[in-house]
């Protein structure tokens, strides 16, 4: 007998740090266009944002989001900080966010994150780790401050598609690019390793097979019984 088919579940495959590099640009465009790279969350301020906005606006089906730059500053106006950015966002894309994140995570801080929920409840988007849509972040090749590309393999892609996903929408958050003079990482070299396991021709079968749907922020008012209401009120605080 065969076992039975899990009910369709739907993924988002999100590169972070675009804009952060002409090399991270071109590798999240080839993990879009070779792969299965959904969604990217752009850093505004970085040199290469423009040419990162330039390179999307000719990628239709690329959700892309607000992926927000803070410092621990005492005296930094954390509204105006995030309104900025935002401003800075249309201005570079020419239209809204899908979706609102940050680097290194630092929109969770409690000092942050009712600024970021302003944002997003007068956008109708989500913010990673606040919303419906579950985050799957163990995709990732450094940890206790040494590398382990073995966690962005394939084989460990397949694994957490298995254990992570979940039985609605789910985030894989990644960090596909290209090293190039423009930044300095250590994960640099993770990086591209992640852009090989993202465009491997094993994944789409293996997604395939796990009845799991490639999906972008873009879709999520129409996952969501069609109701963009709905996703007004993804963001809340947890």
């Amino acid at each position: 007998m065969m076992p039975e088919q899990r009910e369709t579940r739907y993924l988002i495959v999100n590169g972070d740090d675009l804009g952060m590099s002409s090399g991270v640009n071109r590798g999240i465009v080839e993990a879009h266009r070779h792969g299965v790279l959904t969604s990217a969350s752009l850093m505004v301020n970085r040199p290469a944002a423009q040419e990162a906005a330039t390179l999307a606006r000719e990628l239709p089906h690329l959700s892309v989001g607000l992926h927000l730059e803070l410092v621990r500053d005492a005296h930094a106006d954390l509204r105006a900080v995030t309104h900025q950015q935002l401003d800075r966002f249309e201005g570079l894309t020419g239209r809204l966010p899908t979706h609102i994140d940050s680097h290194r995570d630092v929109h969770r801080r409690p000092d942050v994150l009712p600024h970021v929920f302003e944002l997003a409840r007068r956008l109708g988007v989500p913010v990673r780790g606040h919303s419906l849509v579950h985050c799957v972040t163990a995709f990732y090749g450094q940890w206790g401050g040494e590398t382990h590309a073995e966690q962005v393999s394939v084989d460990n892609l397949i694994r957490l598609l298995d254990t992570e996903v979940a039985d609605s929408v789910s985030e894989l958050v990644c960090h596909p690019g290209y090293a190039d003079d423009e930044f300095d990482s250590s994960y640099a070299s993770v990086r591209e390793v992640e852009i090989r396991t993202l465009c491997d021709p094993r994944v789409p079968q293996i997604l395939a097979q796990a009845n799991i749907r490639l999906v972008g922020f873009c879709d999520l008012a129409a996952l969501l019984t069609g109701d963009p209401e709905l996703v007004t009120h993804l963001s809340e605080p947890t």
